[in-house]
């Protein structure tokens, strides 16, 4: 199989790459990144591209199975515009991309609370993505939706408190359900997700992630 990644720079995407890398049920892996990667493999191919014109690099989203675990912070972002841009945007035109070039297959990192009728900016603008990424009708799609993530040497410095705080609950019993997920494990799921040839719509729990596969006849 051929995986196309978007994301690959974030923690999720990192543990993704380097699993696809060493999976022998993939042949090729491309990423689509916005600065080059330090990454060197014969099964990887980087395009460094500018996610504002897609008309630049669509034609390239060719492949089996397109995993999008892009995202950034509000933080980071600067302002809700650019958050937006980042989670809504570019992952939008990447799976019209896909789709216009028949990938058969799409795996989607949204996240728990997603809502399009949410009060919240985060959770709405993360379930307005997931309505529109179906409304493309691929043959398959993938939607987790993790609460807290452990991100090896994370930087962000409330989810390191956050998470902190859940795992000492937890040792005394407590909050089990919201226990943090590390993200190779997240990766892991994805990966084994595309490999599942289902039909019709199932759900999966794993740990405290939801997997919703959704197969949509045109």
């Amino acid at each position: 199989m051929k995986a196309l990644v978007i994301g690959a720079t974030g923690a999720t995407g990192k543990d993704l790459v380097n699993q696809l890398l060493n999976d022998k049920d993939f042949e090729k892996v491309d990423v689509f990144v916005r600065k080059p990667i330090d990454i060197q493999d014969n099964k990887l191919k980087v395009h460094v591209v500018n996610f504002e014109k897609p008309e630049e690099w669509k034609d390239s989203v060719k492949g089996d199975v397109a995993f999008s675990c892009l995202g950034t912070t509000l933080k980071s972002a600067g302002s809700k515009e650019a958050q937006r841009k980042v989670d809504f945007d570019y992952q939008y035109e990447f799976a019209k991309a896909a789709k216009e070039n028949e990938v058969d297959d799409y795996v989607l990192v949204s996240a728990y609370g997603a809502n399009p009728k949410s009060k919240i900016f985060y959770s709405k603008m993360k379930g307005e993505l997931e309505e529109a990424v179906k409304q493309l009708h691929f043959n398959k799609i993938t939607i987790f939706k993790p609460g807290m993530l452990e991100r090896k040497d994370s930087e962000r410095t409330g989810e390191v408190l956050g998470s902190r705080i859940i795992k000492f609950a937890n040792k005394l019993g407590l909050l089990e359900s919201q226990k943090p997920l590390p993200t190779d494990i997240l990766a892991k799921a994805m990966i084994n997700s595309a490999k599942i040839k289902s039909n019709g719509y199932s759900s999966i729990k794993l740990g405290n992630i939801f997997c919703f596969a959704e197969k949509s006849n045109e």
